[in-house]
């Protein structure tokens, strides 16, 4: 099969046909086999019914529908989990992606060579208090992924080799960074489109300016899981040791400063009047137990069964 395209929702009944029919019509147009894997994120209007209704006249349109709304990258993880297509292509579906680009994201991927290529909606339809806020979040994930190319990283119109997707998990809302998690994984080569943002044609944005801020933390997340996932020492435990050692320095400088106004023969006051010894102290403890957290996290990782879990790509053996 050429292409899967998935397609995750949450009560989008108006464009459910439409968007059918559109990537019907590209996909014969183009001579591509396909499939359409619809992932109906626990919708409150009738959207289960129009798939089926679509699937009783269109055998390639599959459906996969949750109980209640988990999210999108739910969705799109189980997407991805049943697609066949040598290359998987993702839109929204709402009719703002447009199914016309799905040949030059299926060529770029299959003759160019990418492993992911994503859309960018240079031109957008949005208010400013939408636009803005994206723009700086863009911005801070290219510094914090090093995947300096991409201008925006949440667009859902995106195309990936088959081995990307059966090779990442898209959990929680980190449907955001599936590139950074592609390379995570090893699939460095990413590309990117310039792709048609259309105006939302039926309903409402499900998303509000919340996800800008948890949009960050999940950053935060996947950069430090990325970094110090299977080595925490290396960040709790230098962190506390820099902390520890400032504040024994601290200490020793109170310390002294007494001693040698006693050796001098001049007033002194008792160590535990400065304030300056509780800050040493203080200090001294958070690194201990900064220290002491790298320390139970390397016991974690080292017993946990994912430790050796490496990514294979290809293997040479011997021939018995």
């Amino acid at each position: 099969m050429d292409i899967s395209v998935v397609v995750p929702l949450y009560n989008e009944a108006e464009s459910l046909p439409e968007l059918e029919s559109w990537i019907e019509r590209v996909m014969k147009e183009n001579g591509f086999s396909y499939e359409i894997i619809f992932v109906n994120d626990g919708s409150t209007d009738n959207s289960w019914e129009v798939i089926k209704q679509l699937r009783d006249k269109n055998p390639a349109v599959k459906g996969v529908c949750f109980r209640r709304n988990y999210g999108k990258s739910p969705a799109l993880n189980t997407g991805f989990e049943r697609a066949q297509g040598e290359v998987v292509i993702t839109m929204d579906a709402d009719l703002q992606d447009s199914p016309d680009e799905i040949p030059e994201l299926y060529r770029m991927i299959t003759a160019d060579g990418y492993d992911l290529v994503s859309g960018w909606k240079q031109k957008r339809y949005d208010p400013l208090s939408k636009t803005i806020p994206t723009k700086l979040f863009n911005a801070t994930a290219r510094k914090v992924s090093g995947i300096h190319n991409l201008h925006d990283f949440n667009c859902g119109l995106k195309a990936y080799r088959k081995k990307v997707v059966k090779h990442i998990e898209v959990y929680g809302d980190m449907h955001r960074y599936i590139p950074y998690l592609a390379k995570n994984a090893g699939f460095t080569k990413i590309g990117e489109k310039v792709v048609h943002h259309q105006a939302r044609k039926y309903g409402k944005t499900k998303f509000g300016l919340d996800r800008f801020v948890n949009g960050y933390l999940d950053l935060a997340t996947l950069w430090f899981t990325s970094r110090f996932g299977v080595k925490p020492m290396h960040f709790f435990g230098l962190l506390g040791s820099l902390m520890f050692m400032l504040g024994l320095i601290a200490v020793m400088v109170v310390g002294g400063m007494k001693l040698y106004h006693m050796h001098a023969g001049e007033p002194y006051s008792l160590v535990t009047d400065s304030p300056y010894f509780y800050i040493a102290l203080v200090t001294m403890i958070l690194g201990t137990q900064l220290f002491l957290t790298g320390f139970l996290g390397e016991l974690i990782v080292r017993n946990s069964e994912l430790r050796n879990n490496y990514e294979i790509d290809e293997e040479i053996k011997d021939i018995d």
